[in-house]
């Protein structure tokens, strides 16, 4: 189990959920699994078993599956959205309580192995992997599921033959 204080080591438990679930150990991962942390520390709760809690990702990369498969923000259920800014950076918002907060990964400009880096994230203390902000954009409105669309086979079997023929 983790240590208590802000010296808090990465939880083990936490962390074979998200391997399991992104399929292979990596220091991106080890990122997210700490993010996840942070948030739960900072909001007091454990994971979104609707839509309550809702995360913006401003990257596609590893620590999105720790997100994911940890904190219960998927794409399915609408509160995972991806804005692509290319940083590393994610906004929480909490729909119970309206709280909001903008979590951006410090660099660490330290020349580490792969290997080397995932233990040093597992291990910083959360305050030096992590700064936070106000949130750049509002609260996003809950979740509408579309209804889905309807293409007959013969409709869809002619605009594959306007795209093989001419390339669109």
């Amino acid at each position: 189990p983790p240590s208590a204080g802000r010296y808090r080591r990465m939880d083990k438990a936490m962390w074979e959920k998200a391997v399991a679930f992104h399929g292979h150990e990596c220091p991106g991962l080890a990122l997210g699994v700490r993010l996840c942390e942070f948030v739960r520390l900072r909001l007091g709760r454990t994971s979104a078993h609707d839509e309550e809690l809702v995360c913006i990702a401003e990257t596609d990369a590893c620590p999105g599956d720790a997100i994911q498969a940890l904190l219960g923000c998927t794409l399915g259920k609408g509160n995972f959205i991806y804005h692509c800014t290319g940083k590393t950076a994610y906004t929480f918002f909490d729909r119970a309580t309206g709280e909001g907060f903008r979590v951006i990964a410090k660099r660490n400009q330290t020349p580490l192995s792969r290997e080397e880096r995932k233990q040093q994230i597992y291990t910083a203390p959360l305050e030096e992997l992590f700064s936070v902000t106000v949130p750049k954009e509002p609260l996003p409105e809950k979740y509408k599921k579309m209804k889905p669309i309807s293409v007959s086979a013969k409709k869809l079997e002619k605009r594959s033959k306007k795209v093989l023929t001419s390339g669109r």
